[in-house]
């Protein structure tokens, strides 16, 4: 497995393996044919390792999760977008903005596409995959009950933490996930139980839109998905991967 980031040194923003406490700089995003220049950096500021084009989502791919919705578990994948804005690093805070009264954690298993990918079948979708990543996708629940869609209560900046890292070489069939507020446990899942495997998304999304190199998939969440509130701090894990924590605080104007 081979772990790459993207991080800021004196205020300069780099591509870099990272190999123990020290981050290899590439010419670019790994998955554009980025290379190494054969400088290494010990000091730098974890940023989101990838800026998607595009953020495809998959709802209630958990059974558990469709349940505590209360929606039946889907017979297609249920498909919709977050904004690229949305996208955070790890320690970066989530800004609950004005209006909502409850902002909730989602846990989620991110993949990374590698090359362009269009009309792909699921026996040959893994090829198609650079690496995975861990993700949040932080939701305002009212506003999602409210509007019945997804765009307002998903989009708003800092809506999705994505990281620490983009780690190569993991098989994504049988992966625990979790999530704790506060070191209090909320969310325990496993990649095993999607409804929807890696495979048969990226194949059923590729059929309906092209896929480019750096878009970002999240692949759903487990049960648990509960409330953060100003002052909480949120640890979200994959398996292989790692955790990524963020402070969550109040926008400035709520």
């Amino acid at each position: 497995m081979t772990r790459y980031v993207r991080i800021e040194v004196n205020g300069v923003e780099y591509y870099a393996r990272a190999e123990g406490q020290g981050f290899h700089l590439l010419t670019g995003a790994p998955w554009a044919g980025g290379r190494e220049v054969g400088a290494v950096v010990t000091n730098g500021r974890l940023l989101a390792p990838v800026l998607p084009g595009k953020v495809v989502c998959v709802g209630s791919n958990y059974r558990d999760h469709a349940a505590e919705m209360g929606k039946p578990v889907p017979t297609k994948p249920r498909l919709f977008f977050k904004p690229p804005s949305a996208v955070i690093g790890p320690g970066m805070p989530i800004e609950i903005p004005p209006g909502t009264t409850r902002v909730d954690h989602e846990v989620e298993l991110g993949v990374v596409i590698a090359a362009r990918c269009k009309r792909a079948w699921a026996e040959d979708a893994l090829e198609y995959v650079f690496g995975y990543t861990i993700c949040n996708d932080v939701t305002a629940r009212d506003f999602q009950q409210e509007d019945g869609l997804f765009a307002r209560a998903k989009g708003f900046d800092s809506f999705l933490p994505v990281g620490p890292h983009v780690v190569t070489g993991l098989n994504p069939a049988r992966l625990a996930v979790g999530c704790d507020v506060n070191r209090k446990v909320r969310q325990q899942g496993n990649t095993q139980d999607l409804v929807f495997p890696v495979a048969e998304l990226i194949a059923y999304i590729s059929q309906i839109m092209t896929l480019e190199p750096g878009d970002l998939i999240l692949t759903g969440t487990p049960a648990g998905v509960g409330p953060l509130a100003a002052g909480d701090r949120v640890t979200v894990s994959v398996e292989g991967i790692g955790a990524m924590t963020n402070p969550v605080v109040d926008r400035s104007d709520r």
